[in-house]
């Protein structure tokens, strides 16, 4: 049976669908015109409605008060005593409804401990004899979890003591959830759901079994004049361990602009936070009966490593995911990347055939990696490398940014590409994007290093030694030691200079101007690159070849017309 019906101008059809959603939750049959049966005379179907409903609920707005079928909704329910009016952006009900109570609800987005909201609650639960007795949120059996990482953002608390920052509270989950969204590899709660938990002090161990997510998000929001702090932390689900927690402070001049600068901050930490909870849960797992996904978890750590043994280990996992799920997107590109280090380090006995190997990966990647950041940041490097068109790389790496500009992992790749073809003050400004969305994460050590790289090619040879030194620090990288090897050169510090050269030398199965024929497309950084190799060489007179002013002359030349191989 119909207890409410809604009455609404087509241009507030998704606040209708909100309210209608929400009162459902409370356990009320209620009635839209979107349900009206295609059999029927819609006037007929809409009278029937209006007599049998308990309560109707007359959304005004401006185009309402203008609605003739809105006016005579509201004027049936009115003679019938049965009416419940609400102003969802500060329109005024027109004659004679004006006289009647009308809850203010302007800029609602869901809650339902709102004061408008709860007039409005009142008043139906007075016309349909008492509030329905809502389902409790965790009644039942748990909700089981997702196939890929899961997260709901939970209301946050308004610690300022003004009620009318409340708003500022909720619209701040709002923006989280719906950058959260944009992140393929998440699945994540809509903000409808975790709202409704305002108020309510649930454990995050409750909400995960309650909504089925295995990670929770938890935040603050606490203004004092004119600046306001926002807490949050990640919560582990399961045990209800603290993973990640961070707070920002800012100006209240322009609060839609705060919240979307701390939702583009929080979606660009919390994937790969995530990724690393998930990395760490599968090697604590058994195994045995490992699924493509695991396999793949499995595989980031060895292939972010670097080290030839990590990179073929990788490899291999990636291969066994593929043969288990072969449209696996994120498996594919993350196969072809590796192929891509293989060739670069020479890694490899049979070159060509690693080569057609990344290539026929990355194709199959292409073709299913719908709109998943990640995944088309990755495909935008072996594109730009292995496949050996930077051009192509950069449109594919914009298109990463336009899908999730919150992701650091895309603005790292687009940084990479640049560096590669010489457009190194863009690319030092997206790898400061990048560390600032994820400044501890996985993939930092490669960033710096291929920041000190950018900087080799600005001829700030001490600050890409520092960058680089960092890098080699963390992760034995042959890219880091290449470019200590020329920034030292090129400064005379021949010692450091050959001994880092000896490092590449020991990590590389390639010579190092093989190396710089494959990283470099733009001709004047691969030349000042072997310049310093050059330098450094002649602190090893055994293994010194030409001078540095002919050793490396047949390596000038440009490659495919700019469209060449690079790196990533």
């Amino acid at each position: 049976m119909t207890d409410i019906f809604i009455s609404y101008a087509r241009s507030t059809e998704a606040q209708a669908k909100q309210i209608a959603e929400t009162l459902r939750g409370l356990g009320y049959g209620v009635w839209r015109d979107d349900e009206l049966p295609a059999h029927r005379a819609y006037a007929e179907v809409i009278e029937e409605r209006l007599k049998a409903a308990k309560a109707v609920v007359v959304v005004w707005s401006t185009e309402a008060v203008k609605s003739q079928w809105v006016r005579a909704e509201a004027d049936l329910a009115r003679g019938a005593g049965t009416l419940v009016q609400l102003s969802i952006d500060g329109a005024t009900p027109p004659l004679p409804f004006n006289q009647i109570q009308c809850a203010d609800m302007r800029g609602w987005i869901g809650d339902t401990t709102a004061a408008g909201w709860r007039k409005v609650a009142d008043s139906i639960g007075d016309l349909a004899g008492g509030l329905a007795v809502a389902v409790s949120p965790l009644a039942g059996a748990a909700l089981p979890l997702p196939s890929k990482p899961s997260i709901a953002v939970m209301p946050f608390a308004n610690l300022s003591g003004d009620a009318e920052q409340d708003y500022f509270a909720d619209g701040m989950v709002v923006e989280i959830v719906t950058a959260l969204s944009r992140v393929r590899s998440l699945f994540v709660i809509a903000s409808s759901s975790t709202l409704t938990f305002k108020g309510g002090g649930l454990a995050p161990q409750q909400v995960g079994r309650s909504l089925g997510v295995r990670y929770v998000l938890e935040g603050s929001v606490r203004k004092s004049g004119g600046r306001v702090r926002i807490a949050v932390q990640l919560i582990d689900a399961a045990d209800g361990s603290q993973i990640w927690a961070q707070r920002f402070d800012g100006a209240l001049d322009d609060v839609f602009d705060l919240q979307d600068q701390v939702a583009l901050s929080v979606a660009g930490v919390i994937e790969p936070t995530v990724v690393q909870a998930e990395v760490r849960r599968a090697a604590a797992g058994p195994t045995g009966n490992l699924g493509a996904y695991d396999l793949w978890l499995r595989s980031l750590g060895p292939g972010r490593s670097y080290e030839r043994a990590g990179v073929l280990e990788a490899v291999d996992l990636l291969d066994q995911a593929i043969a288990m799920e072969p449209n696996f997107a994120p498996a594919l590109a993350a196969g072809a990347r590796c192929r891509y280090l293989i060739d670069l380090f020479g890694w490899t006995q049979d070159p060509n055939a690693n080569r057609r190997q990344g290539l026929d990966l990355l194709h199959r990647a292409l073709k299913c990696s719908g709109d998943d950041a990640n995944v088309i940041s990755m495909m935008a490097g072996v594109t730009a490398t292995l496949g050996r068109d930077s051009r192509a790389g950069l449109v594919l790496a914009a298109r990463a940014i336009e899908v999730n500009p919150g992701s650091a992992y895309a603005w790292f790749i687009s940084g990479s590409i640049r560096t590669f073809l010489g457009d190194v003050d863009v690319a030092i400004d997206h790898f400061e994007r990048s560390r600032r969305l994820d400044p501890l994460g996985p993939d930092h050590p490669t960033l710096i290093g291929f920041m000190a790289m950018a900087r080799l090619q600005r001829r700030e040879f001490e600050e890409a030694i520092e960058l680089a030194t960092a890098c080699v620090q963390q992760v034995d990288h042959p890219t880091g030691y290449a470019c200590l090897a020329s920034s030292h050169g090129h400064l005379g510090q021949i010692g450091p200079a050959a001994e880092a050269l000896d490092r590449y030398e020991t990590l590389a199965s390639q010579p190092i101007e093989t190396f710089a024929q494959s990283y470099f497309i733009d001709s004047g950084g691969r030349k000042l690159f072997l310049d310093g190799i050059a330098l450094a060489m002649e602190a090893r007179p055994s293994k010194a070849g030409p001078t540095p002013d002919d050793r490396h002359l047949h390596l000038l030349r440009p490659l495919d017309g700019g469209r060449g191989p690079s790196g990533a």
